[in-house]
Parts: C-alpha cells; structure tokens; sequence
C-alpha cells in the first residue's frame, strides 16, 4: 500500500463515486478499481460496499478511513512546515501557455503540485506560441510552454504528439487510409480546413515545410474541435495533433499521417523563473512526475 492508495481511498469516500475519485487524484477508472481491490485484500476486509449506482463504507471502512484521513492531514502539516523553511508558503508563478496544451496537458500536471504545495498560486496566461516566446523574452512570466524547443532549451520536456488527418468516415479514401495511413502530398488538393490552435505549427506550415502547398483552404478556424465538426459535415479535412482530437468521433475517421510528423512540448524558464524557488519547486515536481509516468 503507497499513499495513493490512501489517498483514493479518502476520495472515494468523499465522493461515492470510483470514476470521479480516480479522476481527481489522476488515475484511470480501472487502475482506482484494481488498487482497492489490492488494498481491501491487504487489509482483510471489504472496505467499501458496491451498489448498482453508489459506493458505501462498510463499519470497518469507516475506522479505515478516519485514520487515512489523520495520516494525509499529517502528512500535509509536515509539507508545510518543510515549504516554509524553504520560502514556499506562498508565492506566484505565471505559466504561459497557447490554447491547444492550455486545457488538455496542463491540468493533469498541475494537481499534484497544488496538493502538495497550497499557498503557491499558478497563474496561467494563455496566448498564441509566439505571444509565449515573447512574454520569456520579456522575463513577465516565470514558465513558457514551447512547441518544439529545440536541443536543451527546455528545463523539461513534458511530451509529445502525433499528426494526424481527420476525415469523414464516408469518404472512400479514408477507409483505405486509415489501414495504410496517407502522406502530406496526398492531402494538399483535397479540400482542406485549416485548424491554427493558436500555434504558428499547423497544417498550413508542416505543407510548406515539405514543400508544399494547400490548394484548397475551403475554411480556417482557431480551434481544433471546430475543425473536426466541420470536417463531419463534409466540408474537407483536416490536420490535427492527436492530443487534441474530440472524444467523440461520430462521423470521423482518423488517418495516421506518413511518415510520422510529431510535436513536442517543453517548458522554459525566464530569468525569474530561474530564481524563483516557487518555480523551480514546481519543475523538480514535474520532473518526478514525467520519470514516473
């Protein structure tokens, strides 16, 4: 048993529910369901009570969860008094970021550094790539998400994503190339819609960067979804980052572009940033995050 283990047991708890306790500590449905599991067995007892559409505690549970409950609390206490002796009870770190990161990669990597670290407020300043790079040129945020920062300028690099075309599923081009996958130049005469995300990277630019060019720009939207709802009515396709891709494909079909065309993501400091202990606490954070993912 590890403190995540307690600490979902704490959430299932609070919200009766193992789908939305795994979500807000940052575990998928399945991996919450095997670690109680795992934990109950341990324990030698049933901690919770399954209904169809409610989560109990059962008596024993209920002692199990009031201790994990003092544990964390003490566990927090001691983060604290170890935060202050480092100057980090509180502070500000400002985090730019462009649109397409903003909602889906930063949440996930924020919460846990807002659990153990309360009294640091992250402030994140949303603006195009190039507005990003300004702001660090301009030391007037401590972090910048850059999109392909290039050999050892980023602190950390936190991922990457693929490419892809977003078709509709009807078009008979798509079923053969969802199997084969389909290249740039086979996209570049089609009718096409153009997703920027706020990002100068986009299918306009990877086109020229292969030395072609779009024929036929029919729409050109900022976000991503827009994109591929446009793209279900049949209006063209799309080059899209996977990551940014709707959960919901009705209509779509999504081709591997070939060969492989990825981005990636990094955050770079500024000069505050690099001074500022809020800032590199958050990095030293994230970096053990990404070495245990």
């Amino acid at each position: 048993m590890n403190l995540l283990h307690w600490r979902l047991l704490v959430a299932v708890a609070d919200v009766c529910n193992i789908s939305r306790a795994a979500e807000e500590i940052g575990m998928t449905q399945s991996g919450a369901s095997q670690a109680i599991a795992q934990l109950e067995a341990s324990l030698g007892f049933p901690v919770f009570t399954r209904e169809r559409r409610y989560i109990g505690i059962t008596a024993l549970g209920e002692q199990v969860v009031e201790h994990a409950r003092n544990m964390l609390s003490q566990l927090n206490a001691i983060r604290v008094l170890a935060d202050e002796s480092r100057g980090l009870n509180s502070g500000r770190i400002r985090l730019a970021s462009f649109p397409s990161v903003t909602s889906t990669l930063l949440p996930g990597l924020l919460r846990d550094f807002k659990r153990l670290h309360p009294g640091i407020e992250v402030v994140i300043l949303e603006g195009t790539d190039e507005e990003v790079e300004e702001w660090l040129a301009a030391d007037t945020v401590e972090l910048g998400m850059v999109m392909n920062p290039g050999p050892g300028r980023a602190d950390i690099v936190l991922g990457q994503d693929a490419w892809v075309a977003v078709m509709q599923a009807s078009n008979r081009q798509a079923r053969h190339a969802k199997a084969y996958g389909i290249t740039l130049k086979e996209l570049a005469d089609q009718p096409f819609i153009l997703a920027t995300g706020g990002c100068v990277v986009n299918g306009k630019s990877l086109m020229e960067k292969a030395g072609l060019q779009l024929s036929d720009i029919r729409v050109t939207v900022r976000d991503w979804i827009s994109a591929c709802k446009l793209v279900g009515e049949g209006m063209g396709v799309a080059l899209v980052p996977e990551s940014a891709l709707p959960e919901e494909l009705r209509n779509l079909c999504v081709v591997p572009v070939t060969p492989s065309i990825h981005r990636e993501f990094g955050l770079v400091c500024s000069p505050s940033g690099n001074s500022s202990s809020a800032t590199q606490a958050l990095l030293k954070g994230l970096r053990r995050g990404v070495v245990n993912s």
